[in-house]
């Protein structure tokens, strides 16, 4: 038998084999890894940094394939315990379902829309910190199902820091989880393209909201607001956008805060044609764009929820410490961080808790890293 993060007994039998292409060089591992006779070779959060340690874990390692448990939307568990990092995976498998599940039209697509639009919304609401800390740790370079769960997740944070009520919450998490599915064939090719788009490319790109919305409604999903929303997430305010060219006055807030949400994870995510930037520059870039809009309220929702150093970042502290921050500020405290890099540069072995509201452990600034150090997601978080 094995004990998994979660405290569950599984049989050796239920692991399965990690297949080529499963993992990256330089991203964190989404899942623990085991051998064949159960032992852990890796804890969920080490990174991979070379092809050759890539090779022998496509030789040795399994995994417990864990799925979300994704019930009707009447039957979801409010009082459910969550762990983000162990949903992850199983989130990500029952993302790419539905999508599936909608693009063939089958006739329950409409219903795993609205249950998994619920399970990420109380998946945030039971873990906000966390839940912000996957968008950080797995920006680096993500699939296009990735890319679209991180969208979800701070449409969430958006919309409940501008006191949007529940209903329009979930359909809003509908429209993103949904939005880009017209580009999902293509999403993860142009992402890892260094080219400039072609006539063709780019053509697809300005329909996506049009042809995405088309689908949903083949599929039985009629809700106007979700649809709407979908189709205006990439209309600007000056009316510079597409696909109608639509000013701030004809659009839902929810599609801009769609935008924004789309907008912030592109910029920390790395792309084949340029670089990610730090969470820092990311606020501040969005924080100058605000500028003179007309629906300011939605950046500062962002930003609010975001804190200056958002739950998955690794931050630099006073005392020369390298840690990743693991909770926003509470009411009278800093951000907490666990830190995981010692002053003379070697990896801690497990981690120690900094309260940032000291001043020996303040922060003075985010660290940049080409690659992230290796973490325990589950100790880091108390999990474990």
């Amino acid at each position: 038998m094995v004990l998994t993060n979660t405290g569950e007994f599984i049989s050796v039998s239920d692991l399965v084999r990690v297949a080529p292409g499963a993992l990256v060089v330089g991203k964190p591992l989404p899942w623990t890894v085991y051998d064949v006779t159960g032992n852990v070779l890796l804890r969920q959060g080490h990174v991979i940094h070379s092809e050759s340690q890539l090779e022998q874990l496509f030789e040795r390692a399994m995994f417990y394939p864990r799925k979300p448990v994704v019930a009707e939307p009447e039957q979801v568990e409010e009082t459910r315990v969550y762990n983000p990092f162990d949903e992850y995976p199983g989130l990500l498998q029952a993302l790419e379902t539905t999508l599936t599940a909608i693009s063939d039209r089958e006739s329950d697509a409409p219903q795993r829309l609205t249950a998994l639009a619920r399970l990420i919304d109380e998946m945030c609401l039971s873990a906000p910190d966390p839940s912000l800390a996957l968008v950080h740790l797995y920006a680096v370079e993500p699939t296009a199902y990735e890319q679209t769960l991180f969208y979800a997740i701070i449409c969430h944070f958006i919309a409940r820091a501008m006191g949007l009520e529940e209903k329009r919450v979930l359909v809003l998490l509908g429209a993103a989880l949904t939005a880009n599915l017209a580009l999902l064939p293509f999403l993860d090719k142009l992402n890892r393209s260094a080219r400039r788009l072609t006539d063709q490319q780019r053509q697809v790109i300005h329909k996506h909201p049009l042809l995405s919305a088309k689908a949903l409604r083949e599929a039985g999903i009629r809700n106007r607001q979700l649809l709407t929303i979908i189709e205006q997430h990439h209309e600007h305010h000056d009316g510079t956008g597409y696909p109608v060219g639509l000013t701030s006055e004809n659009t839902l807030p929810e599609a801009q805060i769609l935008a924004l949400a789309e907008r912030y994870t592109a910029m920390i995510t790395r792309r084949a044609y340029r670089d990610r930037l730090t969470v820092t520059e990311a606020m501040k870039a969005i924080r100058s764009a605000a500028m003179g809009s007309p629906r300011p309220r939605i950046t500062s929702a962002l930003l609010n929820a975001l804190t200056s150093y958002p739950p998955g970042c690794l931050v630099r502290l006073a005392n020369t410490e390298v840690a990743v921050v693991t909770h926003r500020p509470a009411r009278h405290s800093g951000p907490t961080a666990q830190a995981i890099i010692g002053p003379k540069r070697g990896l801690y072995e497990g981690a120690f808790k900094r309260d940032c509201s000291l001043l020996e452990f303040s922060i003075r600034m985010v660290e940049d890293v080409d690659v992230l150090p290796s973490m325990d997601f589950g100790l880091l978080w108390e999990f474990n």
